[in-house]
């Protein structure tokens, strides 16, 4: 065989050695993923996959660090003590308050008002004063939220003002907050996530100009698809999901895990909540120079 035409033959052979070797490679090269970038989250009805909100801190509660073996969720982590505490309502009807702190309740979040679904009109729970003084005469932390059918931030101010007014004359340690829940044929049922969004931040501005921690509550489904939560990322968060843990993807210190507990002291379903105390960070100690 010509010694060229060999040469030449033996290089086009490599070439489509390396043209094979490369299409194989192609083939071999991994899927990108559909989910980057993205958190699997449980909403209270499903698993769903999201997009986090920008600078929004993020929960470091993880599920094997509570323990269910009792009715009551223990946190068994180092990050934080626990305080147990409920919210109510003339729902609750009368309240032995005594009873309850006997049973082991530190702090009591109680309905201050709401205001109308249909009507819009402002109301004043009717057992708030008994149930505000009689948590306080008791020894325990208190705390309020106005439950809203707001349809954009002028209302949400009116709401603010209202609540203001209600609480000036009480000793409030506990968070103030603002509760809005979707309602069928609910005057505030089509506000979009801008106007409901407006809504918690002008009332946590007002609560917290006046003195007051301010907080959203919401269920899961709510703050991952009602609210902008880059616009919540600075306010106080309470979390309405019953479980055996705080699986709420963000950040928040107060976890509502039971909406159908018995206590002593009332005699009605009660929600029963857990107030998470951050501890403070360990410091190593230097030890004593030498003394000469």
């Amino acid at each position: 065989m010509n010694k060229t035409f060999s040469k030449r033959l033996s290089a086009l052979a490599l070439c489509a050695a390396m043209a094979f070797a490369l299409a194989a490679c192609g083939h071999d090269k991994p899927e990108p993923d559909p989910h980057e970038g993205m958190a699997y989250v449980n909403t209270g009805a499903s698993w769903e996959w999201i997009y986090p909100a920008e600078g929004v801190a993020v929960s470091d509660f993880r599920e094997e660090e509570f323990d269910l073996s009792g009715e009551i969720p223990e946190y068994t982590g180092s990050g934080y003590d626990t305080r147990l505490g409920i919210d109510v309502s003339f729902y609750q009807g009368d309240i032995d308050w005594e009873a309850v702190r006997d049973a082991g309740v530190e702090f009591a979040i109680i309905r201050c008002g709401y205001r109308g679904s249909e009507s819009g009109a402002m109301v004043v729970d009717e057992k708030f004063e008994a149930n505000i003084q009689g948590a306080i005469d008791a020894g325990l932390d208190v705390g309020v939220y106005f439950f809203s059918q707001s349809t954009g931030a002028i209302e949400a101010a009116e709401e603010a003002n209202f609540v203001l007014d209600l609480i000036k004359d009480y000793e409030i340690t506990m968070p103030v907050a603002f509760d809005w829940e979707p309602l069928a044929d609910s005057r505030a049922e089509n506000i979009d996530r801008d106007e409901l969004t407006a809504s918690a931040v002008v009332f946590c501005e007002m609560v917290k100009d006046a003195g007051y921690t301010p907080c959203v509550y919401l269920y899961r489904y709510i703050g991952y698809y009602e609210y902008d939560m880059e616009r919540l990322g600075g306010y106080e968060l309470w979390v309405g999901a019953a479980g055996g843990w705080p699986d709420f993807y963000y950040e928040h210190h107060l976890w509502q895990f039971s909406f159908t507990s018995r206590i002593d002291g009332i005699d009605a379903d009660v929600d029963m909540n857990l107030q998470f105390i951050p501890r403070p960070a360990d410091t190593e100690i230097e030890p004593p120079a030498e003394t000469k």
